[in-house]
């Protein structure tokens, strides 16, 4: 069903989780019929924008929402921390919005409410919302997707981000496995990750990492008596990452399993202005993966 892709981007983009940003079968479930779907996902780490925390930030994530057959659906996502040393609900949140496929035009609009632990270290940590936008063309070959976005930061000015992307789906075995490589760039402002910098992750972390902030797995000592931060580029529109990453599923009944393996190449090192000086931020190329099972049911009967 087409209308899962559109979920499984629309919900990839307006989300830290990704784990379905993939194709799946239309004959798995009619695009005309209502659905409940059930999912449980693993990831690694919190990757948003190529950024992420020098500390790993890996979720567990179970998820239920129901689709409606006129395109309007809801979801609710929790998402579990798994280290070692912090182990807690560091995330809530739910996401709404309607999608529509039409010949070889499809798209959505999605809005997602964000609440966040207050001891989360999570990159984007400081959103509490987001409206997401995207439409697709499927030349065969090729599809090609645009999204638009806006986050809302708790402190700042929201976000705008614009995306591109594209990918093609292969499939086997009678169309139970899919294989959707796809190549993705991303570009936008900087105030989530201004908000971020400035919160007591630079000086009052749980992990004891006192005095530094990161990003994309690099630190910038920044001293212990930091009380404020501002990034540069933060209102800037700048290309932010570029991704490639290889979704996979394998379709049996009405169980998806999933596996998405994800390289980003993050772009615009942020320049960070403290009151104890200014520190060039060291971009580095993140791999990050998600693994999850889905079940999904009809809610319409048939005669």
């Amino acid at each position: 069903m087409k209308r899962y892709l559109l979920l499984s981007v629309i919900l990839c983009l307006g989300t830290i989780a990704g784990a379905f940003a993939q194709k799946s079968n239309k004959e798995k479930a009619n695009s005309e019929d209502s659905y409940v779907l059930m999912d449980v996902s693993y990831m690694n780490d919190a990757v948003f924008m190529g950024r992420r925390d020098s500390i790993a930030a890996p979720y567990l994530l179970p998820s239920i929402g129901y689709y409606d057959k006129s395109g309007l659906f809801i979801d609710a996502t929790v998402s579990y921390l798994t280290s070692s040393d912090e182990q807690r609900v560091d995330l809530f949140y739910l996401t709404g919005g309607y999608m529509f496929d039409s010949d070889n035009w499809s798209g959505g609009v999605s809005g997602t409410a964000y609440f966040y632990n207050e001891d989360s270290y999570n990159v984007q940590s400081e959103v509490v919302a987001d409206i997401t936008g995207l439409i697709s063309y499927d030349f065969k070959l090729l599809e090609l997707s645009v999204y638009a976005s806006s986050y809302f930061n708790k402190n700042s000015s929201p976000d705008i981000f614009l995306g591109f992307m594209a990918d093609h789906t292969f499939r086997a075995f009678n169309d139970h496995l899919l294989f959707a490589p796809r190549f993705s760039v991303y570009a936008g402002s900087q105030y989530f990750y201004e908000e971020y910098y400035t919160t007591s992750r630079l000086g009052n972390r749980k992990s004891g990492t006192n005095g530094q902030g990161s990003g994309s797995g690099g630190s910038i000592d920044l001293g212990t008596e930091v009380t404020t931060v501002q990034i540069a580029e933060a209102s800037e529109f700048n290309i932010l990452n570029m991704e490639l990453s290889f979704p996979m599923q394998y379709h049996f009944d009405q169980f998806i399993l999933s596996f998405t393996p994800t390289w980003a190449f993050p772009q615009t090192p942020a320049t960070l202005t403290t009151d104890t000086g200014t520190f060039e931020e060291d971009l580095e190329n993140v791999f990050y993966w998600s693994v999850g099972l889905s079940y999904w049911f009809n809610t319409n009967k048939k005669n």
